[in-house]
């Protein structure tokens, strides 16, 4: 494995017909869903869902991503979706990602996105404590 955040998080995920192109491979634009399936997911480890994230009133609308296509991923086949934290700053947050094979032993893509922190109005804020405190050791908020 590839060095990652300490703060990681796992998730499975297995390929539907849907997600692939003409040539039986994971559409190229399909690998950003799967970035926001386990950033979801995640969220929700930590002890609330996006939704709730909302309602507390932090938004994270996408500012940059990126990803890196290694091998293909096929119809039926069994991804594992992993995330960190890579960086912070007063009013943004980045992910960043990795997609390995049922083993874990194959690399299948890499990526990140960087996401601005804002409020309902649309603006810019800094990221409130709780917000951050949910992604260190141990912030796990039960619900």
């Amino acid at each position: 494995m590839r060095d990652f955040p300490e703060l990681d998080f796992w998730h499975s995920h297995r390929i539907s017909y849907g997600e692939t192109d003409a040539m039986g491979v994971v559409y190229y634009a399909n690998y950003l869903h799967l970035f926001e399936r386990v950033r979801s997911e995640f969220i929700r480890s930590r002890g609330l869902s996006y939704s709730e994230v909302e309602e507390r009133g932090v938004y994270l609308p996408v500012r940059e991503a990126s990803c890196r296509y290694r091998s293909p991923l096929h119809y039926d086949e069994l991804a594992w979706l992993r995330i960190g934290i890579s960086a912070w700053t007063r009013a943004s947050v980045t992910f960043v990602y990795e997609i390995y094979n049922r083993n874990k032993d194959r690399l299948h893509a890499t990526g990140n996105t960087q996401h601005a922190i804002i409020n309902a109005d649309l603006k810019p804020v800094a990221a409130p404590d709780w917000f951050r405190k949910l992604f260190m050791p141990g912030g796990v908020t039960t619900p």
